[in-house]
């Protein structure tokens, strides 16, 4: 059994596609999935289970799709990926929190990193993104939030393969899926 993270696209923003976090576990116990977790509303679901991440996207949108009556969009990472999007991340990156706002842009495939790069802008001393593997790194000088250009992503087709998380629900799922060894 390899542990794995559902990253749910679009459930519980804005009032749309709310799913109950409760409701949302069960439907992956359904699948038969094990140890399945979920952590804060905005759809992160931790499970156990094998199978590949391609074989594990399909399977899981196709049953939150018919449960849920919506399109799902989901990303699956692999604990050790999880462990090299971390690792690997640029030096300093999440290090200055005060100052920066620190996000994980995950890439559903097809979707590559050097093709989502060539979509996203950034804006001159407020904004910074770096390639990955499967994701980017993006920061926001908070101070000039305003002025950043991570919301133009949302209104890109792109957009429709990735989701986004904070650094510190990025940092947090691995270390769930590290604690759940212990």
């Amino acid at each position: 059994m390899n542990q794995y993270v559902a990253l749910l696209r679009g459930i519980n923003v804005g009032g749309k596609n709310l799913i109950r976090m409760l409701a949302l576990k069960a439907c992956f116990e359904d699948l038969g999935f094990e140890d399945v977790r979920t952590y804060i509303q905005s759809g992160n679901v931790l499970f156990s289970t094998t199978g590949s991440n391609a074989r594990l996207t399909k399977q899981i949108e196709a049953a939150l799709s018919k449960t849920f009556n919506y399109e799902s969009r989901v990303v699956v990472r692999s604990r050790k990926q999880m462990k090299e999007i971390v690792t690997n991340a640029p030096k300093g990156f999440g290090s200055d929190p005060a100052t920066y706002r620190y996000n994980v842009i995950f890439l559903k495939e097809p979707l590559t990193a050097a093709r989502a790069m060539k979509s996203v802008t950034t804006k001159a001393g407020v904004d910074q993104a770096f390639a990955g593997q499967g994701v980017l790194y993006f920061s926001i000088l908070i101070s000039k939030a305003t002025q950043s250009h991570v919301s133009r992503i949302i209104t890109m087709p792109v957009y429709q393969s990735m989701t986004i998380r904070n650094w510190n629900t990025t940092t947090k799922l691995l270390n769930m899926m590290e604690a759940a060894d212990s």
